[in-house]
C-alpha cells in the first residue's frame, strides 16, 4: 500500500518531459517532428493503440496541411479548435497526459511555446476483440442467442438497444493502478433501492488492486464473505438473462475487456433458474425448473447415501437388490469411500480434460473416455458396476445447473459429504447438511440475506422461485430487493385491453 502511493506521488511529480521519456523506452512509441509556422512540434504516440486509418486519413493530413500554408496566426488555442476531430483536450497535467496516452491518445507538445500539450483520441482498443455475440457457455435451445463481448461500450449498446428507458442509468469507474480499467455500474433509476446502489458504489471506490483482468476479479474482491464456494452474485455472459435482473432491481457490474456481466443482489435460487422457462409456457418452464432443482439435489447426495448405506445402513436395502449388490462389490479390495472417490475423480478429469481440450476433441473423449475407462475399471474389479450408474447419474445431473459458477460449487459438495458419510453414515449426511444449512443462512449478496424467499421466507417473492408462475401473476418485482416501484406492468389493463377487442 505505502508503495503505491508513493508511486502516485511521483506521477504527480513528474513532468510532461520525462513521461515522454519513459514512455520512449517501448518500441512501440513513435515520434514526429513537424515544423507548423515556425513553431516545431512533436506528435507522439504509442502505435500499437491508435487508429491508423484516422492517423492516416484525417489527423496526418491535417497536419500536412497546416505546414503547407504555414499559417502564422496558428497557435495551441487555433490548432485545437480547427482539429477534425472531436475529443481533444488542452492539459498541463502529467498524470492525466500519462493516462491518455496509454489509452490510444496523440500526444502533441509545442516548444517554446506553451507548457500547455494537447491530447487527441486517436484511440483503437477495439482491435483484437471478437466480434461474434453468440453465447457458449450458457446454451439456450430457444429464444436469443445474443451475448456479451469483450467491449464495454458495445455491451451498454446491447443493453441500450434492450431496454429503451430513460431510466437506464450507467456510472463509470476507472479501476487497476496498472490497467486503469473501465468499470461500469448499471441500474433503473427511481426503481433500483437507492442504497444497493450506494453499496455497489462503495466497495467499487474501495478496490485496491493493480490489474483487473475480469469481472470475476471484481466479484470476489467486493463479495460479502470470501470464504465460501458459493457464488453471492449472478455471472452471466447471455443479453436476456441480465436485462430481466436488472428490471427487476438489481444492480448490474460491466467491465472492460470481459465478455460477462456481474449483478446483485442474487439469491440462491437465482443460479437454478433459466432464461430459457420463460420461453416456455409456465407449466412446462415450472416442470423444467423443478426437475432441474431435484437433479442438483440428487447430484450433491447420491454418492454420499451410497456411501453411508454400504457401510453402515445395509438394513434398508430392499431384499431383492441386496444380493446384485453384494455380488457387484464381492471383487472390489477397496472400501465404499475409496470406490467411490475414485470413480468422483475420474468423472473431474474427464470433465477438465473435456473443457480444455477443443471442442470436437474435448466431446469424443468425454464420451469415449468414460465408457472406456467406466467398463475397464468394473471389469478389473476396481468399483461395482451399481456405484458407476450412481455416479455417471449424478455428474449427468449436476450438468442441469444453467449458470457454470453454481455447478462449479455443486462439484465440489459431493465430497465433503461423502467422507461425512464416510465416517457417521447417515447421522454424517444429515450433521454436514445442517452445517450446510447454517452457512447459507448466514450468506449475504449485497447486505441482502441469500436464502431469501425462503430464509426470511418472502411468501410474495415465491412466484418466480421453485415453480415459474402465469406472467400476469409476475407483475411484481421481488419484495427482498425492496424496489422503490415494485410494479412491473399492470396485466388488468392487458386483460381489459383483451375484452375491449372481444367486444368489438
Amino acid at each position: 500500500m505505502i508503495k503505491k502511493k508513493n508511486d502516485q506521488n511521483s506521477t504527480e511529480s513528474q513532468t510532461p518531459t520525462e513521461i515522454v521519456n519513459r514512455a520512449k523506452k517501448s518500441s512501440d512509441f513513435k515520434e514526429i517532428k513537424k515544423n507548423v509556422s515556425g513553431v516545431q512540434i512533436y506528435i507522439l504516440y504509442f502505435t500499437t493503440l491508435i487508429d491508423h486509418k484516422t492517423m492516416e486519413r484525417v489527423f496526418l493530413p491535417y497536419i500536412n496541411d497546416c505546414e503547407k500554408k504555414g499559417d502564422p496566426s496558428l497557435d495551441i488555442i487555433h490548432f485545437k479548435n480547427s482539429l477534425p476531430l472531436e475529443d481533444v483536450i488542452r492539459t498541463q497535467d502529467a498524470k492525466e497526459i500519462e493516462e491518455k496516452i496509454y489509452q490510444g491518445y496523440v500526444l502533441i507538445k509545442f516548444e517554446n511555446t506553451s507548457e500547455d500539450c494537447l491530447l487527441v483520441n486517436i484511440s483503437n482498443l477495439s482491435k483484437g476483440i471478437r466480434e461474434s455475440n453468440e453465447t457458449e457457455n450458457e446454451f439456450n435451445v430457444i429464444g436469443p442467442k445474443l451475448g456479451f463481448v469483450e467491449s464495454l461500450d458495445t455491451n451498454i449498446l446491447l443493453l441500450r438497444t434492450k431496454i429503451k428507458s430513460p431510466l437506464l442509468t450507467t456510472e463509470e469507474f476507472v479501476l487497476g493502478t496498472m490497467s486503469k480499467t473501465r468499470v461500469t455500474i448499471v441500474y433503473l433509476d427511481g426503481i433500483t433501492n437507492e442504497e444497493h446502489i450506494e453499496t455497489v458504489k462503495k466497495r467499487l471506490s474501495k478496490i485496491d488492486f493493480d490489474i483487473i483482468w475480469d469481472t470475476s476479479v471484481i466479484d470476489q474482491i467486493i463479495k460479502d464473505n470470501s470464504r465460501t464456494p458459493f457464488p453471492l452474485y449472478m455471472t452471466t455472459e447471455r443479453l436476456d438473462r441480465l436485462t430481466y435482473t436488472l428490471t427487476s432491481g438489481q444492480v448490474v457490474i460491466f467491465s472492460d475487456g470481459s465478455p460477462y456481466a456481474i449483478s446483485g443482489p442474487a439469491t440462491l435460487l437465482d443460479f437454478f433458474l433459466s432464461s430459457e422457462d420463460y420461453y416456455y409456457n409456465w407449466v412446462i418452464g415450472s416442470f423444467f425448473r423443478f426437475t432441474r432443482i431435484f437433479a442438483i439435489i440428487f447430484s450433491i447426495f447420491s454418492s454420499s447415501i451410497y456411501v453411508a448405506v454400504v457401510t453402515f445402513h445395509y438394513e434398508v436395502i430392499p431384499a431383492d437388490l441386496l444380493g446384485p449388490l453384494i455380488e457387484s462389490r464381492a471383487n472390489v479390495p477397496f472400501p465404499p469411500l475409496l470406490e467411490v472417490l475414485f470413480l468422483e475423480m475420474t468423472i473431474e478429469l474427464l470433465r477438465e480434460a473435456g473443457a480444455r481440450l477443443p471442442t470436437k476433441v474435448g466431446q469424443t473423449l468425454g464420451i469415449v473416455g468414460g465408457i472406456v475407462i467406466g467398463q475397464a475399471a468394473v471389469m478389473a474389479a476396481l468399483t461395482s458396476n451399481i456405484l458407476l450408474i450412481i455416479v455417471a447419474l449424478s455428474a449427468l445431473a449436476s450438468f442441469t445447473t444453467p449458470t457454470m459458477v453454481m455447478s462449479n460449487t455443486i462439484r465440489i459438495l459431493r465430497f465433503p459429504f461423502i467422507i461425512m458419510s464416510s465416517l457417521l453414515g447417515g447421522l454424517g449426511i444429515m450433521i454436514g447438511f445442517a452445517v450446510l444449512l447454517c452457512h447459507l443462512f448466514r450468506l449475504k449478496s449485497f447486505e441482502s440475506p441469500y436464502m431469501v424467499p425462503l430464509h426470511p421466507f418472502r411468501g410474495n417473492s415465491l412466484a418466480d422461485s421453485i415453480i415459474r408462475s402465469p406472467y400476469n401473476k409476475l407483475n411484481k418485482r421481488p419484495d427482498y430487493l425492496r424496489p422503490i416501484e415494485k410494479i412491473k406492468y399492470s396485466p388488468i389493463k392487458g386483460n381489459k385491453k383483451k375484452e375491449d377487442i372481444n367486444d368489438e
